[in-house]
């Protein structure tokens, strides 16, 4: 009798991380696990295993020709949450494999960082904490003098996925006007979060707060420099929050160095970032190591939506919690593996 594999190989996570016990008995009910943890899964493992293979957890490299032998695989769930190139999503939707990925995970706890360090940046928190732990702070009124409040001013979103959605809703009490530039977007869906459909240029030079959500694309990388920057009112803030490729960081740092704009970031172009990099001593930048997204709550929240959408796909159902992968686009993304972990 064949048996039902579950190939869960899911670095840069682990199942502890993702699954509280009763969320990995009801994954273990699903099938066999054969899981690999410490280390990617070896090739011949996996050749191994494929052809008894109904479910696939993790980054697993699926190129066609292990996929023609995959004939019972039903679904590849993403759990890093960046498509990567190395699955053939083409052949994978004319098989009816489900290629998905339960990144809405982390879209709250991302949104509710982006927003507090919004808050910091607009009231100048870490700046006045710094400034007193050092013996120069200032009191009242000349200490505000560089002030912008968060309430009312408008703001820019750039890339209206999961992240930016859930930021939308989350500064609704703010009453805040908000542009929308997300060219992946029809302006119907923008409109229905009751924001502003604009160009990159007029989101840019209108905001007093920017956040940048964007994936990084094959026509994207890089696509926010020096010009960009200098669009921007003097004193407004950038939070960058998804993808550091999508800047030209180092324009982003000098125009926060000359004062043009501050600047909130919590991804780096290499991470972990370097002892002596610079960007440890950049004025005018908000620094985050890459933490806004990594909760418990959020793990455990992958792990959940995993399980779910796994348990409606083996029942011959589609998934209702995690993103597909759609071909065109998936060919498009340039984001490399990230580990929030």
């Amino acid at each position: 009798m064949a048996r039902d594999i579950i190939l869960v190989d899911p670095l840069p996570r682990t199942l502890d991380l993702m699954m509280t016990p009763d969320m990995r008995a009801r994954l273990e009910a699903l099938g066999e696990l054969v899981v690999a943890e410490d280390r990617p899964m070896p090739d011949d493992q996996v050749d191994e295993l494929l052809p008894e293979t109904v479910l696939i957890i993790g980054q697993t490299t699926m190129p066609r020709t292990r996929l023609e032998r995959a004939r019972r695989l039903k679904a590849i769930i993403n759990v890093e949450t960046n498509f990567l190139p190395n699955i053939d999503y083409q052949f994978c939707v004319e098989r009816g494999i489900w290629v998905i990925t339960p990144a809405a995970a982390f879209a709250e706890p991302v949104a509710e960082a982006a927003l507090g360090m919004a808050l910091d940046l607009s009231r100048g928190i870490t700046a006045a904490d710094r400034a007193f732990r050092a013996g120069t702070e200032t009191y009242g009124l000349e200490g505000n003098v560089d002030t912008v409040p968060f309430t009312r001013a408008p703001v820019g979103i750039i890339g209206f996925g999961d992240l930016g959605r859930h930021l939308r809703e989350l500064i609704r009490p703010f009453r805040n006007t908000v542009r929308v530039f997300d060219p992946w977007l029809p302006d119907e869906i923008i409109a229905r979060a009751d924001a502003t459909p604009a160009t990159l240029d007029e989101v840019l030079a209108r905001s007093q707060f920017t956040f940048v959500f964007a994936n990084v694309t094959s026509e994207n990388e890089g696509f926010i420099g020096a010009r960009e920057f200098a669009l921007m009112p003097k004193g407004a803030a950038v939070l960058l929050m998804s993808r550091a490729a999508v800047v030209n960081f180092p324009d982003m740092l000098t125009a926060a160095a000359f004062g043009h704009i501050r600047v909130a970031t919590d991804v780096f172009p290499d991470e972990p970032v370097a002892p002596d990099d610079p960007v440890r001593h950049a004025p005018g930048v908000l620094l985050s190591a890459h933490r806004t997204g990594a909760t418990r709550d959020a793990f455990y929240q992958l792990g959940a939506m995993t399980v779910a959408d796994a348990e409606l796909i083996l029942r011959g159902l589609p998934p209702q919690l995690c993103r597909r992968a759609d071909p065109t686009t998936a060919a498009r993304l340039r984001s490399k593996p990230v580990n929030i972990s």
